[in-house]
């Protein structure tokens, strides 16, 4: 089975953005061309506990990914953890204490953290990383024109609901399958179910 493409939601027009490994995160532009002696600043906000192992995984992707462009921590970049924010007045919170250091962007992991960087600000940019349905969800207002200071990269839409029902076959021949989300963590999972339900 292959993985979903990643979609990437337009550009702000504030600022111009470019991938880095793994899909973690963004950086300016403008800055690798200019200014390169500044210090830069990202805000980190990640749901996982600081903790757990894919922390660990995505901060070295992060970290490597900024390096191949010239940006190294210590020398010409910071970065700023916020872990655990699992629920938007955590992310409100844990945003509002990035903004007091002056982030040049907060990298906002999954829907609740997104939501609460842009309760946070409406000026510093914001990047989104694992995030389904971002328009679905309110992030941005499309994903060509995502509109105000808020922008980054989905890799699940609902369709890929049918392809683990079919990667289960594939592997066993199952015949019931059990779907467990939260419905206070996302609005989406019911197009997810739906997908799963029409590949039986």
């Amino acid at each position: 089975m292959r993985p979903a493409p990643t979609r990437w939601v337009a550009p702000m027009r504030r600022r111009e953005f470019i991938t880095l490994a793994g899909g973690m995160a963004v950086w300016p532009l403008a800055a690798r061309a200019q200014q390169h002696d500044r210090v830069r600043r990202i805000g980190l906000l990640m749901v996982l506990a600081e903790s757990d192992p894919q922390s660990a995984v995505r901060v070295a992707a992060l970290k490597q990914g900024l390096e191949k462009l010239g940006w190294t921590v210590g020398r010409n970049l910071l970065i700023d953890y916020r872990w655990g924010v699992s629920d938007i007045e955590q992310a409100r919170t844990a945003a509002s204490e990035l903004l007091d250091l002056s982030p040049d962007v907060i990298v906002a992991n999954a829907v609740s953290s997104a939501r609460g960087a842009q309760l946070a600000t409406r000026i510093i940019p914001i990047i989104f990383v694992g995030v389904s349905e971002p328009v679905a969800q309110g992030l941005v207002a499309s994903l060509a024109q995502p509109g105000g200071n808020t922008t980054g990269f989905t890799n699940f839409e609902p369709s890929i609901g049918g392809k683990w029902a079919e990667l289960l076959k594939q592997i066993a021949p199952v015949m019931r399958v059990a779907v467990i989300f939260n419905p206070a963590s996302t609005s989406v999972a019911t197009q997810f179910i739906r997908s799963i339900e029409a590949a039986r």
